[in-house]
């Protein structure tokens, strides 16, 4: 039967891993939860328990564009689904409570403040609720990347809504995250299933940051005309990011809480409608966006956890082909980031926790293996039995891992002699001899390391003392200005009782710039002919025309893979069409006549 809803309705042949068992364990009445990757199909396994079990299933979703956009597909695809929220004027959200409470809808999507009013609660009590859904379920753990206070509410609707299954969906939690929730939605009962976390099309990218503004547009360049996200810490570097790109012929937009509400929907929807936008945003950006043809993130400043980059990272390449995640930090970063999480007025338990959640990506930062073993490995998914997925910057380009002992305790002794107050510039600055007011008028130019380090470039100490500071030799102090101290560890390599290797950074050189414009040929699987590919494109120009005559994501129409199908199969009659890839029988009545005579020509 879920393989029936599956072709008819969805158009897929066949479940994709994990959904199957999500699904059936679903309509066994079960609660669930389920952590499977961005892109792996989380929505279809309550979409179609949903449809299977009649009645009324909520589907709690954070924000207002995520839930219209999937309202819009499930519309089209002939499903009766809809959403109350704050975007809608009264008089359309009255109409579709009043299609819910006489049994024409299967699917209600809400926000959690809008459940869990006493009123909306009072009034879905008289309705058959048969599901309940709650999608980007991190929100509820104090212990994910996006915690939501109007979350944890939603700990109530196990005793409100007995015998009926919920399912929590996510693609980000460690295993402290998955207990928060299972501990709140279904009281420690329910069952887990964990997919995996692995993105392989994704290339991870870590480099220290030089040129921030070079090695931004190395990047964006290199997809030139296609879709990316800039993630920036602040608002201000937000705005002076996206003009620098503007400036240099990348067509970017802003997206920061500063902006006006509308100001904020028009860029959102711009980026997810338009083929060739830049959003260049603070971490307000993401959960919403749900376009599988974001070819890059790039991190102009370090995340605040594994988390957190683990969820941002994952809105690249959803439609699985290859993606890029590129990130840069300096010292710097780590000192802000410290610092935030001290100046929260979190518990101390709390705070402990976020630290030890830094260290690991500061860890993954100066890996000096394989990037995405230290990544999995972070989830628990250890990959023991690969060398390495050679599809990161350390596996495609590894570094050199070098005997640092003797610089270390030159660079260690500095420290100890300017009184373990000040900050990596100065210290290096004493190292190479350099001229500088502070320099002199703190007689540091008297002190026997002074020059004693000008056979490394500033760049290398700088890589230095990072590594040295992740690897817990050097203690930052985040709540003054920077300063540096040794920790007992460094004390010991200082009394060389023990040894210090460290990762030669490897500058890259700049990108090979790739001249892809548009979404069409460059974008083309390498098994379609000439003539393929140039059908492929006419029907993307189609697809893009009806998108915008809706003002709705092109996916939402048809995926990429249903287009490449079509220009493979070339089908001629609905009979044919109604086997390409996603054609379910609402899309089949809705397009074949529009798709089928470009097909014919």
């Amino acid at each position: 039967m879920p393989r029936q809803i599956l072709k008819n309705v969805f158009g897929f042949d066949n479940f994709r891993l994990g959904q199957s068992e999500v699904v059936n364990t679903l309509l066994e009445g079960e609660h669930i939860l389920a952590v499977m990757p961005t892109g792996s199909g989380k929505s279809l396994c309550f979409q179609i328990p949903a449809l299977l079990k009649g009645g009324l299933t909520l589907v709690v979703s954070p924000l207002v564009a995520l839930m219209e956009d999937q309202v819009a597909a499930l519309k089209l695809m002939g499903v009766a689904a809809d959403a109350i929220n704050s975007s809608r004027d009264r008089t359309t959200n009255v109409d579709v409570w009043k299609r819910a409470a006489s049994g024409e809808l299967r699917l209600l999507y809400l926000a959690p403040e809008r459940l869990m009013t006493d009123r909306m609660l009072s009034a879905l009590s008289k309705l058959p609720i048969r599901l309940i859904a709650v999608d980007e379920a991190h929100c509820l753990s104090r212990w994910g990347p996006s915690f939501r206070p109007e979350y944890e509410s939603l700990s109530r609707l196990k005793d409100l809504f007995k015998n009926v299954p919920i399912v929590a969906l996510t693609a980000t939690a460690d295993t402290a995250t998955q207990d928060d929730i299972v501990a709140k939605l279904f009281g420690g009962k329910g069952k887990r299933f964990i997919s995996g976390f692995d993105r392989p099309n994704i290339r991870l990218e870590v480099h220290m940051r030089t040129d921030a503004n070079r090695q931004l547009l190395d990047v964006v360049k290199t997809f030139s005309g296609e879709s990316g996200i800039v993630y920036c810490l602040s608002r201000a570097k937000t705005e002076k990011t996206a003009a620098f790109l503007n400036d240099n012929g990348v067509k970017a937009l802003a997206y920061h809480a500063g902006m006006s509400s509308s100001q904020r929907t028009n860029n959102q929807k711009t980026f997810m409608i338009e083929p060739d936008v830049v959003a260049v945003a603070t971490i307000a950006f993401g959960m919403g966006i749900d376009k599988p043809d974001v070819r890059f993130v790039c991190h102009t400043d370090m995340p605040g956890s594994m988390e957190a980059y683990y969820q941002e990272i994952g809105r690249a390449g959803r439609d699985g082909k290859p993606a890029v995640a590129h990130m840069v930090y300096g010292l710097n970063d780590l000192r802000m980031r410290r610092m935030f999480i001290d100046q929260e007025n979190g518990e101390a338990d709390h705070k402990r926790r976020e630290h030890k959640r830094l260290d690991a990506l500061i860890s993954y930062c100066e890996a000096p293996e394989c990037r995405r073993k230290a990544l999995l490995s972070y989830f628990g998914e250890n990959q023991t039995d690969k060398a390495g997925c050679n599809n990161c910057d350390i596996c495609l380009n590894p570094p050199e891992m070098v005997d640092g002992t003797p610089e270390a305790q030159k660079l260690l002794t500095t420290v100890i002699a300017t009184g373990q107050m000040f900050g990596q510039a100065h210290i290096v600055d004493v190292l190479r001899g350099g001229d500088t007011q502070k320099i002199r008028s703190c007689n540091h130019d008297q002190l026997p390391t002074y020059g004693q380090g000008t056979e490394l470039s500033k760049n290398t100490w700088r890589s230095i003392v990072r590594q040295m500071v992740a690897a817990n030799i050097l203690h930052l102090d985040v709540a003054g200005h920077g300063g540096i101290s040794l920790t007992p560890k460094g004390q010991t390599i200082l009394n060389g009782e023990a040894q210090f290797r460290y990762r030669k950074d490897v500058i890259q050189p700049q990108s090979v710039k790739k001249t892809r414009q548009g979404s069409g040929p460059a974008q083309a699987p390498e098994d379609l002919t000439p003539e393929q590919v140039t059908m492929l494109t006419r029907l993307k120009d189609k697809r893009t025309q009806l998108a915008r005559e809706r003002g709705k994501p092109a996916y939402i129409i048809f995926s990429d893979r249903s287009l490449e199908d079509m220009a493979r199969s070339r089908p001629q009659d609905k009979a044919a069409f109604a086997d390409v890839h996603g054609v379910g029988a609402a899309k089949l009545e809705e397009f074949a006549d529009i798709f089928i005579p470009i097909l014919a020509q």
